[in-house]
């Protein structure tokens, strides 16, 4: 019997490319396009765990089932880590691609220091409360005007220099490869069958709950499982 896993978007790319990650595996992915209306999670978190986390975690409760969810966003040095996980909204709640990017760009002028990195948070949630989160980041620099025609948010303005090419630049399964998101996957994909495990043994505590939670737990493969 397949374990079900809901990816908490309704964006189908994202959930294509898990489906093929994980296709190896006895699990079956769904999408909040597979369910009834669910509230929009806001997304108000000091980090791109935080955000992650309540995202997972609200829609494993809202459905009964594990969850997947991710927050990404761009962090800058010479701008002490901004816009970090208001990448999204930099140039303001209603702004769109373009609009972050110029702003982006008005603030780094005159700037010797273009270092930046991609970040990715992956949070994989239980109903009752605790996840597994991974990690990915791409480093690069921010470039002086926008390049390329692919890839969307801040891709024409990172420039990879191992390839020589900003990440609209980059052909899909170029930057799949070297991605933040790509590394995150990649990270839980190599370990999934002790996380199906985990979510065997998370599951069947909730049907018969003990009382006797920790703050923070630890499995048997040495990556925390954090209980929020």
């Amino acid at each position: 019997m397949k374990q079900i896993i809901v990816l908490a978007t309704r964006n189908q790319g994202k959930v294509k490319e898990l489906r093929k990650m994980l296709a190896d595996f006895p699990v079956e992915i769904r999408s909040l396009s597979d369910f009834g209306p669910l509230p929009e999670v806001e997304e108000d978190g000091a980090t791109f765990d935080d955000n992650a986390y309540k995202k997972a975690l609200f829609t494993a409760k809202a459905l009964g089932l594990p969850a997947m969810a991710d927050d990404s966003g761009l962090t800058v040095q010479a701008l002490d880590g901004a816009p970090g996980v208001y990448s999204a909204r930099y140039a303001g709640d209603d702004a769109d691609d373009a609009a972050n990017i110029a702003k982006l760009l008005q603030e780094m002028e005159g700037r010797s220091d273009r270092r930046a990195a991609f970040v990715c948070v992956l949070s994989l949630a239980v109903p009752s409360g605790p996840a597994l989160t991974y990690e990915g980041s791409c480093e690069g620099e921010i470039t002086n005007e926008p390049r390329g025609e692919q890839g969307f948010g801040y891709d024409p303005v990172m420039f990879y220099p191992p390839l020589g090419k900003t990440f609209a630049e980059m052909e899909p399964a170029e930057k799949n490869r070297v991605s933040h998101r790509g590394q995150a996957m990649a990270q839980m994909r190599q370990e999934f069958d002790k996380v199906l495990k985990w979510l065997e043994q998370r599951l069947a505590e909730e049907k018969d709950p003990k009382p006797d939670h920790r703050e923070f737990e630890h499995n048997d493969w040495s990556r925390e499982v954090m209980v929020k």
